[in-house]
């Protein structure tokens, strides 16, 4: 699935920015804040100052459809609607950095 991706970014350590920010530690990286990359005004906005962090929960509803996410991004992509498909890039961006970020713990069952 991250092939997709590759059209419009890199995911190596230290790679380029392309026509979107080198993902090579995008999980928990402050949100804008790729050095050399120049971002959209409405990203920018999103990230409050660096406050607002890629989690796992920003990048799931970023790739489900990022105009709608945040609206006025200048990402072209129109998302991924499969739960496992996003999952599964997820999963891979995770693997991007020298410390993957733990996964989330599973929510409890619901008992009745």
């Amino acid at each position: 699935m991250f092939k997709k991706c590759q059209a419009c970014h890199d995911g190596a350590k230290g790679g380029p920015n392309k026509v979107g920010p080198n993902l090579f530690g995008i999980v928990d990286r402050p949100v804008a804040a790729h050095e050399g990359f120049s971002y959209s005004a409405a990203l920018k906005d999103f990230s409050k100052a660096g406050a607002e962090h890629w989690t796992y929960d920003h990048l799931d509803h970023f790739l489900i459809a990022p105009k709608t996410f945040i609206k006025g991004t200048a990402m072209g992509f129109a998302g991924l609607k499969s739960d496992t498909d996003r999952a599964n890039v997820i999963a891979y961006l995770r693997t991007l950095a020298d410390t993957p970020v733990p996964l989330p713990e599973a929510p409890a069952p619901a008992t009745n």
